[in-house]
């Protein structure tokens, strides 16, 4: 017979270490797609859940599937940094980030799975997000040094990137704390979020760190990843513009508290 984990969700299920019952589970298990861009939303998160599944089958722990989702990431932003642009080295690369990001989705849903996260795992899954997120375009810089290929007028263009993404990677984790805080002051388990929809997903796509780690299959045809590349970083700066006045306003209309942060509640799995 097979062991036997509770699952602490609304139904407080029991699952057994089968791959089916735990693919079952974490289809009634996931977080609100609120907000969410569309390759995160419809591809990375049901990529993750199989991940999840087949961790929770081997008896895999969530920083167990942080650390490998980390070597994989940091695996392809090496192969970015250090390696001539070529048809394999792109496809190497961007199976490597994609992968990366599947399981950066499944540590938070196995940790659901296995009844809630940690604090101590929720740290080190951000930590690494802010990580890969800074090192993918100094990887980008790196490449375009080493081959300019007509790109000398722009090669600070991915330091430009980096800001708008480290900024913007930091805005949501505090907005959401913050939120968070206030719902814990509030009485409230869950934070209230505006449900939005697939088109919503759909024009938000540019901001999607998935649809960044596909354009890198464009490496060996540099001007055809310069454009991509470029016209990202344009739309993720036009969306960090629009958001930040947003967001403040959000939290300025929050009642006032001694220290907001000090209030929050320890943070429950991973952000996937």
């Amino acid at each position: 017979m097979s062991p036997t984990v509770p699952l602490q969700d609304e139904a407080s299920l029991v699952v057994p270490r089968r791959y089916g019952a735990a693919l079952s589970a974490l289809a009634t298990a996931q977080k609100s797609s609120s907000g969410a861009p569309a390759y995160s939303r419809f591809v990375n998160r049901r990529l993750g859940r199989w991940a999840a599944a087949a961790a929770w089958v081997v008896g895999a722990t969530p920083n167990q599937v942080t650390a490998l989702s980390a070597v994989c990431t940091f695996a392809g932003i090496a192969l970015v940094a250090a390696v001539p642009s070529g048809a394999a080295m792109a496809v190497a690369v961007v199976l490597l980030l994609v992968v990366g990001y599947a399981l950066d989705s499944a540590d938070g849903q196995l940790a659901r799975l296995r009844g809630g996260g940690s604090p101590a795992g929720e740290w080190l899954d951000h930590v690494i997000d802010a990580t890969k997120i800074a090192v993918l375009h100094l990887a980008v810089f790196e490449s375009w040094l080493r081959e300019p290929e007509g790109r000398e007028a722009i090669l600070a263009l991915p330091l430009v990137y980096q800001v708008v993404a480290t900024v913007a990677f930091f805005a949501i984790v505090l907005t959401e704390q913050l939120r968070r805080a206030d719902s814990v002051r509030r009485g409230s388990p869950t934070v209230v979020r505006p449900r939005t929809g697939a088109l919503y997903s759909l024009a938000v796509v540019p901001t999607d760190y998935g649809l960044l780690c596909l354009a890198f299959l464009l490496l060996a045809w540099a001007p055809g990843f310069t454009v991509v590349y470029v016209a990202l970083l344009v739309a993720n700066t036009a969306y960090l513009v629009l958001a930040l006045p947003k967001w403040f306003r959000e939290l300025t209309a929050l009642p006032r508290t001694a220290s907001a942060l000090t209030t929050t509640a320890p943070p429950q799995g991973g952000a996937s």
